[in-house]
């Protein structure tokens, strides 16, 4: 039996009376690479704060490997191995590009608040440590040559890429990713397929993608679950999802005929 790396059940929640999901359900398997679609305002990112904390579901559970998380705040559910990008970007503009990731690997520092203001030889070897792997992992992005630009200053994409970078410093287990392509041209979206699944591999991560682009989509994900006003409408891999009559209705607001 497939190791379970992220698991929703029953997961709901309202504002004012309207419920923005419900009845949410997910698997994702250990190692997998699943998408999460459907149409402007279906709930995708509210289901993303479900599980990253930032909002507690008024009925369900989730289960991050075998540990509950939901009532968890977002930091101690990042510290255990959830990590997510935004689909608005949330850099820290003003920072350099090596120290908006630097930042985000301090979730795991394991010295405390003496040793920070006293800067002993253990904080220090474990700062320089910390700045490695940041090296590292802006070097997996090519982003290592704009380490002490502000991050402000980057092209679009490549602040698209700092975030993955970033959230990639807090070493998760599971990674969403809430519109990575957002704003790129065709040509840097390709980039970001092969880079996705390289991430994959190397980081042994397993993946939940939030995408616009129902080609990028298609072409990397091996399953997929639609949502349509905070209801799961059908789940499969992506052939299945192509042809599903309620997945065309909810994208195209009318519904499939048999006529040409």
């Amino acid at each position: 039996m497939s190791e379970v790396a992220l698991q929703a059940r029953g997961v709901s929640i309202s504002f004012g009376g309207l419920k923005a999901v419900s009845g949410f359900d997910l698997t994702l398997e250990k190692g997998s690479l699943q998408g999460l679609i459907g149409p402007n305002g279906a709930g995708k990112t509210t289901l993303f704060n479900l599980v990253t904390g930032v909002y507690t579901p008024s009925e369900g559970t989730i289960h991050l490997g075998s540990q509950r998380i939901d009532g968890m705040r977002p930091h101690q559910i990042t510290r255990r191995g959830l990590a997510r990008t935004f689909q608005n970007i949330r850099l820290f503009p003003d920072l350099r590009v090596i120290d908006n990731v630097m930042v985000a690997a301090q979730t795991h520092m394991k010295h405390g608040l003496v040793p920070t203001i006293l800067r002993t030889g253990g904080y220090r070897r474990e700062q320089l440590a910390i700045e490695r792997r940041a090296r590292e992992l802006l070097s997996i992005f090519n982003l290592q040559g704009l380490a002490g630009e502000q991050a402000k200053n980057l092209p679009y994409g490549h602040q698209r890429r700092l975030e993955m970078a970033r959230a990639l410093a807090t070493d998760p287990k599971v990674l969403l990713l809430d519109e990575p392509a957002a704003g790129m041209n065709p040509q840097e979206k390709l980039g970001l397929a092969s880079l996705i699944a390289k991430l994959r591999k190397e980081f042994d991560l397993t993946i939940l993608l939030i995408e616009h682009d129902m080609g990028l989509v298609m072409d990397i994900c091996e399953q997929i679950t639609v949502l349509d006003y905070g209801v799961v409408i059908a789940s499969g891999p992506p052939k299945k999802i192509q042809n599903d009559p309620r997945v065309i209705e909810a994208y195209l607001g009318t519904p499939m005929t048999n006529e040409e």
